[in-house]
This record gives structure tokens, sequence and C-alpha cells, in this order.
């Protein structure tokens, strides 16, 4: 997620949010942060108050070569959210610097790894829904095989019996 000031140069603020965590759910708190974190590195937005601060997804982001370095634009402006600044809150603003940690990723091994842990767990996720259907399908043709197979047992020429080989008694009724 990308946070910059409105129609003002400033600093893009990227924010990593964690699995499942959708861009359009986050936290007040994290959303204040961060937007005051922009206007502070703003060196226009610093120090004008009210001032508006938009955020959309990282791809959502549209480059070209066109655009002057720093310049972006976007693919859905109906992506795009804003959040009102009224002034630069100090305390906000020192806390974070204080936590501040400056670091040179390799990005493009994150990805890889991230991608690669994402592969794993729906390649896991696939293999159990087979393992579900297969054990299915083994319950659905137990079910047919009983039902088509219900009576085999009943109809066989060892249990069936011939009213002629019946003693005469067999027939008579003991009604009292």
């Amino acid at each position: 997620m990308k946070f910059h000031v409105d129609n003002l140069s400033s600093a893009h603020v990227y924010v990593r949010l964690q699995p499942g965590e959708s861009w359009t759910s986050i936290q007040p708190g994290l959303l204040e942060d961060c937007a005051q974190l922009t206007k502070a590195n703003s060196i226009e937005g610093n120090k004008k108050d009210n001032v508006t601060i938009i955020y959309t997804p990282w791809s959502n982001l549209r480059k070209d070569a066109s655009m002057a370095t720093g310049q972006v634009s976007f693919h859905d402006q109906k992506m795009v959210k804003k959040i009102h600044v009224a002034t630069r809150q100090n305390p906000i603003v020192n806390r974070l610097n204080k936590t501040r940690e400056e670091n040179f990723p390799d990005l493009r091994a994150e990805r890889e790894a991230d991608q690669k842990e994402k592969r794993k767990v729906e390649r896991l996720a696939r293999e159990q829904q087979k393992a579900a259907d297969r054990e299915e399908k083994k319950n659905r043709e137990a079910l047919r095989y009983q039902k088509d197979h219900a009576y085999d047992d009943l109809m066989r020429e060892e249990n069936m019996v011939s009213n002629q080989d019946q003693d005469s008694n067999f027939y008579d009724d003991d009604f009292m």
C-alpha cells in the first residue's frame, strides 16, 4: 500500500500488510501514523495545514517512461482513498522517528520467497481437496453398490423354498 501527499511533492510511504489483511480495512491508528509520516516527509506538505493524503494498493500504481521521477498515476481512480490531515502531530512523528530503521532489502528475493510460500500453501490446499474428493467418490460408490445389491442375499437359490416341498402341517393354522 502506498501513501503520498496529494498534489505536492512528498515521500512515498509504503506499508506491507499482513497476509489476509485488506487495504480497505486498515486500522485507523496505522492509517493516521502513515498519514502523519507522509506529511512530515513532504517539504511543502510539512509546512502547510489541511493537506490530503492519498493511498492505494501498489498494484494500482501506473508508471511509464514519460513520467518524471517520483511521479505516478493510477490504473483505477476508484481504488484511491483519501485522508485529511489538519495539522502535523509531533508526538506521532517523533514516536515513529525513534523506531526508524533503514534497510536495503533484496526485494526480488523477498517476493520470490513469498510467492514460493503462497504456491506451497495453494498446492497443499489442492492436495487436501483432491483427497476429500477421492474420499467422497469412494463413499458414493459404496452407497451405489449397496443400493444396487441390497436384495442380492434375499433372492439366492439356496434360500428359496417351494410350496410343494413343505409338509402338510406347515399350512395348518393353530388358532387355539
